[in-house]
């Protein structure tokens, strides 16, 4: 089994919804059910890398270990690559792969992270994302025209190919990869996740709203 670890990146300073990541829900900041995730999965090696005052003090209250992220690396225009790149470096353990979980996806299934590790570890692979089914009928639009991209008009939407998007739900990569500035390598595995919790990703307000219904009828 590989040596991981769970990095969880928490900036401040979001635009769409302030102060996000510290904002209750469920009973515990949004960020503190990532943290909850691993711990309950049995992971001791968390460290959660922000420029958040608040985050840090949280994190450290519940047992983790924190990494204080430069302001340079945590503006809008920022990657997350570099945040992750920046808080390995502050370590002085090594690790062989690092599992990525991100505070704007607080709900995910129980049993989803053991049978990420599980295929990860049985593929060999580089790395692994989760992805999810797209049900919609999606296109472009030129010169105020609609040009269906994954279908054709008049076509049933249970016979459109198939098409997957990341839901964000967690990533696992080799720590060699994040070296090289990548979170994906080349022979990358896509889980499948077919369970209401993909549909969260909080950014905004109607997000964090949609979460709460989620968290209440599907938990």
């Amino acid at each position: 089994m590989n040596n991981y670890l769970v990095l969880i990146p928490a900036r401040a300073g979001s635009q769409r919804l302030h102060g996000k990541n510290m904002r209750q829900f469920g009973g515990k900041p949004l960020v503190g059910h990532s943290i909850a995730y691993a711990q309950d999965n049995g992971f001791s090696n968390v460290v959660v890398t922000s420029n958040d005052k608040c985050v840090l003090e949280y994190a450290k209250k519940v047992g983790v270990e924190v990494v204080k992220r430069p302001d340079a690396l945590a503006g809008d225009e920022a990657p997350v690559v570099t945040a992750l790149q920046h808080a390995v470096s502050q370590l002085q353990k090594q690790h062989d792969a690092v599992i990525l979980l991100q505070p704007t996806n607080p709900l995910r299934p129980k049993g989803l992270l053991k049978e990420a590790i599980a295929i990860f570890e049985q593929e060999d692979c580089d790395s692994l994302m989760t992805v999810s089914r797209n049900e919609h009928k999606v296109g472009t639009i030129s010169n105020n025209r609609f040009i269906p991209y994954n279908y054709q008009m008049g076509q049933r939407s249970q016979d459109l190919e198939p098409l997957y998007y990341e839901n964000g739900l967690l990533y696992i990569f080799k720590t060699e990869l994040l070296k090289e500035g990548k979170l994906l390598g080349e022979n990358n595995y896509p889980l499948i996740v077919e369970h209401p919790f993909a549909d969260i990703d909080i950014d905004t307000e109607a997000d964090f709203k949609k979460a709460e219904l989620y968290l209440k009828f599907y938990n």
